[in-house]
């Protein structure tokens, strides 16, 4: 990739230019600086405190999160000479298993930079509008995000008969109430001509109260956010029958910051900015190594963190906030007003005002990197090279098929889902095992596991799907056959091939 290196073209020395010129909203008053600047000798005894909330099992904060407090990025950007020569930091990492705990204690100014999905964020912001004196909450940046709304997900129980969402008249759905899930869900219901009042029974569960329940039979289905849509599958006793994506309303998690640390420490949320920007540069660089490092500080597996943050990903490392973002954080508002969790009327307009791209700018300039090529690398991000099975260049991501072989450290590529069953066989007879396959669905190309998913052969020719009646419809179409995935083993190589417990149901 031609911007493979990008974050290693050096690091220009502009911090104290970001408290008086670049960074809009947030300088000091020239006095201020010259004071602070003449007693830069005297701050031995000087303690600034950074507290930082992040969700470390909701790994789109992952590159902001638990890499940035692992890895000891922010300690490495943190600025040390000027008026910050001498003092000691205090770095404060607290994690939560959503948003809300983050916002209250960003009100109770006991953190300071917080990481949440949109829908939490456009809390937080209003909170800090209608509630905070003279503070205010500003979204500086984004960590990962889905311009169609990838990362939310509708799951039942791995033996359930449903397969579609109309299949749910009349049963038990739980969803953390006031999430971005639960507004997908909602107007995933209405689409599929669901009443959520009258046609199924809502109850609010946290993610991880809804697994168990999943577990135990006590729900009929479950909707949530990241990674749970994705990870429930994986342990082997639930199934994704709706996505996010099937909604095309986008979804992100992002930062938000106090604007009174903002303004009186500018150049810490630079640093900070510059850490998420190296973590998401090493990610491109070796994703398959930080998933692995990812599952050992969240518990998530690396084959989940892998699939939402990898190459062709179901989510984008892009830390911009562009339309898509704003986009994300009105539609919350809009549906957080519907849900009656805003109590004072929100024009979702207003969000733009709260909205400050100039810190993350001042980051990149200072790492020597162009705000578009930024915005490109996030998007190029996309499963490229060789198919290892017969050397072809893989052309079209949507075509590819992965499989991560247990016991190696990379995920191993193909042009297509039929190469890969292909070397699979061979795999099955050299006693090795894969523990995640990885196809994409053909009309959206949204990242699957193979053994979820259904597929449509024509001969050699497989295409993956989501949904069954998609695989059905382009069978009818085409004229080809839908099938399972262990059906599809059994063509490839006469009988199962053996994989991972993960995917083994157990």
């Amino acid at each position: 990739m031609q911007h493979k290196n990008w974050l290693k073209q050096g690091i220009a020395s502009c911090l104290v230019m970001a408290s008086v010129a670049i960074v809009s909203g947030c300088s000091s008053t020239n006095s201020e600086q010259t004071s602070a600047n003449n007693n830069s000798g005297n701050n031995s005894g000087k303690v600034i405190r950074i507290a930082i909330g992040t969700q470390d099992q909701v790994i789109n904060t992952a590159v902001g999160g638990a890499t940035v407090r692992e890895l000891g990025l922010l300690e490495k950007h943190l600025p040390k000479t000027g008026e910050y020569e001498g003092v000691k930091y205090d770095i404060q990492w607290s994690s939560y298993t959503s948003g809300p705990p983050i916002t209250n204690k960003m009100l109770a100014d006991q953190i300071d930079i917080g990481l949440m999905g949109d829908f939490p964020a456009t809390i937080n912001l209003i909170k800090f509008q209608q509630e905070a004196q003279d503070v205010d909450s500003i979204f500086i940046g984004t960590l990962a995000y889905s311009a169609t709304g990838a990362g939310n997900a509708v799951v039942v129980p791995k033996d359930s008969a449903a397969t579609s969402l109309p299949d749910l008249k009349g049963k038990t759905i739980s969803v953390p109430f006031g999430s971005a899930a639960h507004g997908m869900l909602l107007k995933a219901l209405k689409q599929a001509g669901i009443n959520p009042d009258k046609d199924v029974k809502l109850i609010s569960q946290s993610p991880e109260v809804g697994g168990s329940s999943l577990r135990t039979g006590q729900i009929d289905a479950h909707a949530d956010f990241v990674p749970f849509g994705e990870l429930f599958p994986f342990r082997g006793f639930a199934k994704k029958i709706f996505d996010g994506a099937q909604t095309g309303i986008p979804t992100l998690h992002g930062i938000v910051v106090r604007s009174d640390f903002a303004q009186d420490h500018p150049e810490i949320v630079v640093a900070y900015l510059k850490a998420v920007l190296e973590a998401n540069q090493m990610f491109r660089e070796k994703p398959e190594e930080l998933a692995a490092q990812i599952e050992e500080w969240s518990g998530v597996e690396k084959e989940v963190v892998y699939m939402f943050l990898g190459p062709s990903g179901l989510q984008s490392l892009d830390p911009t906030v562009r339309a898509v973002q704003v986009n994300a954080l009105k539609n919350s508002i809009a549906t957080l007003t519907s849900l009656g969790k805003i109590e004072k009327p929100v024009n979702p307009d207003e969000v733009v005002n709260w909205i400050d791209e100039n810190y993350l700018k001042q980051a990149m300039n200072e790492l020597g990197l162009k705000y578009e090529e930024v915005v490109a690398v996030g998007e190029d991000f996309q499963i490229s090279g060789k198919d290892a099975l017969t050397g072809e260049p893989i052309q079209d991501p949507k075509m590819a098929a992965q499989y991560w072989v247990q016991g190696e450290d990379t995920v191993t590529n193909f042009a297509s889902v039929s190469n890969m069953l292909k070397a699979l066989a061979k795999l099955q007879a050299d006693g090795k095992t894969a523990d995640a396959m990885f196809v994409h669905d053909l009309n959206n190309g949204w990242k699957l596991f193979a053994e979820n998913s259904y597929f449509v052969t024509q001969g050699d020719e497989v295409a993956a799907f989501l949904l069954e009646s998609d695989a059905q419809a382009f069978a009818a179409k085409t004229g080809g056959q839908v099938t399972a995935f262990r059906g599809l083993q059994q063509t490839y190589a006469g009988k199962p091939v053996l994989v991972g417990a993960a995917l083994g149901g157990g």
